[in-house]
């Protein structure tokens, strides 16, 4: 089953979006030369998409992890760590202690 020109645009397009303008401009003509290899009567949508998500891999350059340098222990201010415990303060802890030996 060939593919449409359009569809095979369509893809690369879409594969691209996440890469910024340098990293999208070098994945198209790469994308392009890849999809130019492969014969056009084995060329279809899935095929082309597998030729394709390891290239854009490639040209995809993760963001920097700041766990990874500050060490793993590292921990973020968070509410449950800083704030106090819940119930501590509250009129309503141990009420139904209280009214155990009410009379009435």
């Amino acid at each position: 089953m060939a593919t449409s020109n359009a569809d095979v645009e369509q893809l690369i397009f879409e594969l691209s979006a996440s890469l910024t303008p340098s990293q999208r401009s070098a994945f198209e003509v790469a994308a392009r030369a890849v999809l130019a290899a492969i014969p056009e009567c084995l060329l279809g949508p899935g095929r082309a998409y597998c030729a394709l998500r390891d290239l854009q891999r490639l040209h995809y350059e993760y963001p920097p992890d700041d766990l990874r340098h500050e060490g793993a222990r590292r921990q973020r201010r968070s509410k449950l760590i800083e704030a106090p415990p819940i119930g501590a303060d509250d009129p309503r802890v141990g009420g139904r202690d209280r009214r155990q030996f009410q009379v009435g």
